[in-house]
C-alpha cells in the first residue's frame, strides 16, 4: 500500500477565512488558498486546481503505461484536465481532459482505443464521482 498525505489548515469563516495546504513531498508548503482562489481569481491555489493537476498527471502516466503495453512509446503526451465545480450543487461535476500526443507509428484507431482505456482506468478517474471526457488528438 502506498500512502500520500496532504494537510489543510483553515482559519475563520468560509467566505472571509484563509487557509494553507501542505503536501508530504513539500511541493506545496503552507500554500495559500481562500474563497477568492476557489470561487474567483485570487492569488493561491484551490482544491479543484489540485484535482485537475492530479488528474492530468495520472492520466498521462497511465496512458504511457498502456501505450507501452501494446508496443508504443510516446514522444510526448501533453494532457490538460479542466475540473468543473458547480457552486450551486457544491460538487465537482466534470473533469475534461484535453490531450495532444506524439506517438510514432500508432494508428488513429489504436490510439483512440488505448487513450479511452487509460481515461477509464486512471486511478484518479476511478476516484472521481463526476463525468469524465476526453478529447485526444495525435499530432506530428
Amino acid at each position: 500500500m502506498i500512502n500520500r498525505k496532504a494537510t489543510a489548515v483553515w482559519k475563520g469563516t468560509g467566505k472571509e477565512g484563509t487557509g494553507t495546504m501542505s503536501t508530504q513531498s513539500t511541493v506545496l508548503e503552507n500554500t495559500q488558498y481562500s474563497f477568492n482562489t476557489r470561487f474567483a481569481d485570487g492569488k493561491g491555489t484551490n482544491p479543484e486546481e489540485l484535482i485537475a493537476a492530479a488528474h492530468a498527471g495520472c492520466f498521462a502516466m497511465k496512458l504511457s503505461f498502456e501505450l507501452n503495453a501494446v508496443g508504443f512509446t510516446a514522444d510526448e503526451l501533453n494532457a490538460t484536465a479542466t475540473v468543473s465545480l458547480d457552486p450551486a450543487k457544491g460538487q465537482v461535476v466534470k473533469s475534461a481532459i484535453d490531450l495532444k500526443a506524439r506517438v510514432p507509428e500508432i494508428s488513429a484507431e489504436q490510439f483512440a482505443e488505448v487513450a479511452d482505456k487509460a481515461k477509464k482506468e486512471c486511478p484518479i478517474s476511478q476516484l472521481l464521482n463526476a463525468e469524465i471526457t476526453l478529447n485526444a488528438e495525435l499530432v506530428s
